[in-house]
């Protein structure tokens, strides 16, 4: 089983930015916990992160040659990007999307995702452990498949 791990604009500046939202770890050791998790499952990573929304739609088009499932924060982009939506849409393959805070807590414009409706299922505000949440998810519906 092998798992794309994209990460959107600005989750870059993890352990750096808004700690009081996003907690004091990095994307690095964020992924590194992501790896045990995947390891104890028999599960393969890669990690993807991009500030460019071209370059996420990019990955996306190609993942379901070489993934079994995809886990998504798309950040910012998950409240505007439909170029990223239609990509998830129009994958064969689940779509976990995952987020660090819980962004129906969050502003207004925060609480209205465009990935969700095309996402296997949506994972938010659990903070790091909302990524390990989501491979959890990602490696059981893509081994239903």
């Amino acid at each position: 089983m092998k798992i794309l791990v994209i990460n959107g604009p600005n989750l870059n500046l993890l352990g750096k930015r808004e700690k009081n939202v996003y907690g004091a770890r990095t994307l690095k050791e964020i992924n590194k916990k992501m790896l045990r998790v995947a390891g104890e499952k028999n599960a393969e990573l890669d990690f993807f992160q991009s500030n460019h929304e071209g370059e996420i739609v990019d990955k996306l088009g190609a993942a379901d040659k070489s993934y079994n499932a995809v886990v998504i924060n798309p950040a910012a982009y998950t409240h505007t990007s439909v170029a990223i939506r239609d990509a998830v849409a129009a994958l064969d393959i689940p779509v976990i999307e995952v987020h660090i805070s819980n962004i129906y807590k969050r502003e207004e414009f925060r609480h209205k995702s465009l990935i969700a409706p095309v996402a296997q299922g949506q994972v938010s505000g659990f903070g790091e452990y909302s990524y390990i949440l989501g491979l959890l998810a990602a490696i059981h519906t893509a081994g239903n498949k």
